[in-house]
């Protein structure tokens, strides 16, 4: 007998519905459907008193789920669940008190199913409390509203970084340029902190209340959001104890786990990724026994000699033991490839394969491993994550047919659990969901000649949230004349897109042509009659050609397609941007060099519509099949990895914050006497170095130079120079932070980016031949329906024995 359900058969024929002790949750008892279903008296009928109603059926696995004391109630407003849609009847005072009760019951059966449905759509856990106050509450929690109040304060607590000392307010970041920065007054920017810090403090006390004490300390990721908002304020404290004056706050490099805790989908990311940690510290471990190895030999084979001019390889790169980690960490990225073996290569040729094999076994060999081993290890950890979230949906939607087989419209003779047509609608009605799967859901449901669904059949109906999203076009327009038929038969056929194509080919041809012909042309000399024609051409049959397509297909049709969108944009665009070119500079003639007038001059608006058309020419794209599947699957990839990308703004963020703490004000221009002396004895100046490259602007005073920085070092093309740069400026020991950016950044997340992008591409190219028959349709993914096809079935006992363990939702046996 689970929890709560002590009382049994007679203390449940005892204590009906009208009658509830305050002292402890209420709960109903009913079959169980882990195995058959056994056969229960019925209470007798006659008269009850009234506080012990006579209920027309005895509910099977009844949920009346509260806390102790929790009144019953629907959702407010609380007329609009009896009223509104004809389902239930107006109570007068006629009414017996517990037919008001079961009215109550079926109230807030009809929240609860609304509410487990909605988190069964969103992947959200049910183990939350369920009454109705409860549930009131935990709607508004998540209703669009509060989440996007929530969200943007999430934006404006990491957005404080650019405006907060040290200021990126100015121009440039370049040292030598740069001038002094404004800076908000002390107080400014902790006020928005601490309006910040309370909308975080209501949203834990919410999700807190609403899980329970007991699931609360279960959750870590809970645990770790009090204890970071009370270290964060603690910091803040201290802030204005300093008047703002402190070198260190700590709180800012905690801002990033805001959002990544409010994310359960970069947590599932976060989860894989730890998970696959042990696998990779495998290769990094082989990676760094090749490094020490390799080391050692360069260190013996490159060494100090009496002839000066043959050391030049032990002088710039094998010196000593760091530097030679140095030189062959970068030659594991290829960055200074061939630099580094040039001086020894000079000397004798034999040297080259020291280098060569190193980098066949460093970068061909491990590296690739690497990626293979993210690529395998990490899909498996992600599709139990996946796994896990279609769990969540198949027990949300289990959990919202057993609170309505609850409903006292459910027949008494039922020999098993079912669920009212009438009452899934209702729930439809007023569930949050995408239409698209809200009116296929209300046909599947119309087309169902039973008036009751089984358990099997509810989980049926929802299917249609699994399937992928689609967007089918509108039809085109119906012409009676014999002669706009045959214009709709014309104009709506692919040729005329591809006569498009060549045409937009012909324009690109044309303005390459221009520009070559132009290129070594003064100003005073271009002539910009011919451009000017020939744009206005392109443009006038740009015009006629979205006109005529508009025509064939219909305007609703004509915009469905996000291509016609893109090109109909650009040609409105081009069309006003050349009627304002004639009006402020006349229209073209030979020697059309007029002097500046408006805005801009005569060849800047020639500059950019000539962009906007080289940009046009992208409209190829979907006429190209492997093009059109290549692009599909990088879009896919932006709107559904979001994940990933919070991920890396997180690690980007917390690296960028570090970074201005340690290296604030350390890189100084050589204008500075004692930085010119002291940088000049360090062989400043020399090809490749840091000031010979003017990489000035590249440094952590500030938190945007810092974020630009960071990129240039992931690209790692040419990170040695930061790596010489600032060890200079600050400390050797200063490595250490870029070596471990490039491993988290250019290692782990660039190859997990790389799996997924090969795993939507190889999902994607599989169903290629399946969607190429269905030309008007729009296929959408998203990350949980890529993985759809290999994910298992939670089985009944699963999902039963899990809403057995619900902490506030107490099913219990008959005995």
């Amino acid at each position: 007998m689970a929890p709560g359900g002590g009382e049994g058969r007679a203390g449940g024929a005892r204590r009906g519905r009208g009658s509830r002790s305050p002292s402890r949750p209420v709960t109903c008892c009913g079959r169980s459907r882990l195995g058959r279903a056994e056969p229960r008296s019925r209470p007798a009928p006659g008269p009850f008193p009234p506080s012990r109603p006579v209920l027309p059926r005895r509910s099977p696995w009844s949920v009346v789920r509260m806390e102790a004391g929790a009144e019953v109630e629907p959702l407010l407003p609380p007329r609009r669940w009896r009223v509104g849609r004809g389902l239930w009847r107006e109570r007068d005072g006629a009414g017996s008190a517990g037919e008001d009760g079961a009215g109550a019951d079926n109230d807030l059966h009809i929240n609860q199913a609304i509410v487990f449905i909605e988190d069964a759509i969103q992947y959200r856990s049910i183990n939350h409390r369920v009454d109705s106050k409860s549930l009131w509450l935990y709607r508004w929690y998540y209703s669009r509203t509060c989440q996007w109040i929530l969200n943007l304060t999430i934006t404006v607590i990491l957005a404080l970084a650019f405006i907060e000392e040290p200021s990126s307010l100015t121009v440039t970041s370049d040292v030598r340029y740069r001038l002094p920065s404004w800076n908000p007054p002390c107080g400014l920017t902790e006020s928005m902190e601490l309006l910040c810090f309370l909308v975080f403090m209501v949203d834990v006390s919410v999700k807190t209340y609403l899980i329970g004490w007991k699931e609360f300390w279960k959750n870590k990721w809970l645990m770790a959001y009090i204890l970071t908002l009370i270290v964060s304020l603690a910091d803040w404290i201290v802030s204005l104890s300093f008047f703002c004056k402190e070198s260190v706050r700590i709180r800012r490099i905690l801002r990033p786990f805001f959002l990544l805790q409010n994310s359960s989908m970069m947590k599932k990311t976060l989860k894989s990724i730890n998970s696959t940690l042990p696998e990779m510290m495998s290769v990094f471990l082989l990676l760094a026994v090749h490094l020490a190895l390799f080391t050692m030999f360069a260190m013996l084979l490159f060494v100090r000699t009496k002839d000066n001019q043959q050391d030049k390889e032990w002088v710039v790169y094998f010196r000593n033991l760091p530097d030679s980690l140095t030189s062959l960490l970068v030659l594991l990225t290829t960055a200074n490839n061939p630099d580094v073996m040039m001086p020894a290569y000079s000397k004798n040729r034999a040297y080259s394969i020291f280098f060569i094999l190193f980098t066949v076994l460093g970068n061909l060999f491990l590296m690739n491993l690497l990626t293979a081993i993210i690529y395998n290890q990490f899909r498996g950890y992600l599709l139990k994550s996946v796994q896990s979230s279609l769990f969540r949906r198949r027990l949300g939607i289990r959990a919202a047919f057993e609170v309505l087989s609850s409903l006292k419209e459910t027949p008494a003779s039922a020999q098993q659990s079912c669920v009212s047509g009438g009452a899934l609608l209702q729930v439809l009605q007023k569930a949050e969901m995408d239409s698209h799967c809200k009116q296929a859901i209300m046909r599947s449901l119309k087309m169902c000649s039973c008036d009751q669904l089984s358990a099997a059949q509810f989980q049926k109906l929802f299917e249609e949230l699994d399937k992928d999203a689609i967007k089918q076009h509108p039809p085109s327009p119906e012409y009676q004349s014999h002669f706009m038929q045959k214009m709709q038969f014309a104009f709506g056929h692919p040729y005329f897109g591809y006569l498009g194509n060549v045409i937009a080919l012909a324009n690109i041809i044309s303005i390459c042509v221009v520009l070559v012909m132009d290129a070594d042309k003064q100003p005073s000399e271009r002539d910009d009659f011919f451009l000017g024609a020939i744009n206005c051409f392109f443009i006038l049959y740009y015009l006629l050609e979205m006109l005529l397509k508009i025509l064939a297909m219909g305007l609703k049709r004509y915009l469905s397609y996000p291509s016609n969108r893109f090109d109909g944009l650009l040609t409105v665009i081009l069309l006003i941007l050349e009627i304002a070119t004639f009006a402020v500079y006349g229209f073209p003639h030979p020697g059309w060099r007029p002097e500046f007038m408006g805005l801009l001059s005569l060849w800047d608006m020639v500059r950019l519509v000539n962009m906007l058309i080289v940009f046009r020419f992208l409209r190829i794209i979907p006429n190209m099949k492997f093009m059109s599947l290549v692009v599909t699957t990088l879009l896919d990839l932006v709107k559904n990895l979001r994940a990933f990308a919070g991920i890396l703004l997180v690690v980007f963020y917390a690296f960028a914050i570090t970074g201005i703490m340690l290296f604030k004000g350390a890189v100084v221009s050589l204008g500075d006497t004692s930085a010119a002396n002291s940088t000049h004895d360090n062989g400043t100046l020399q090809c490749g170095t840091y000031e010979q490259l003017e990489y000035w602007p590249n440094n952590f005073d500030d938190f945007a130079a810092a974020l630009v920085t960071l990129w240039d070092v992931m690209v790692v093309n040419n990170w040695q120079v930061f790596l010489d740069a600032f060890s200079r400026y600050s400390s050797p020991w200063s490595k250490i932070y870029f070596v471990a950016w490039w491993l988290i950044s250019s290692v782990i997340w660039v190859n997990l980016f790389v799996a997924l992008l090969l795993e939507n591409f190889i999902h994607k190219w599989d169903r290629r031949c399946q969607r190429e028959s269905l030309s008007d349709i729009e296929y959408q993914r998203t990350v949980e329906l890529m993985f759809r096809d290999v994910l298992e079935e939670p089985t009944e006992e699963e999902l039963m024995e899990k809403l057995h363990q619900h902490p506030h939702l107490h099913l219990c046996l008959w005995p």
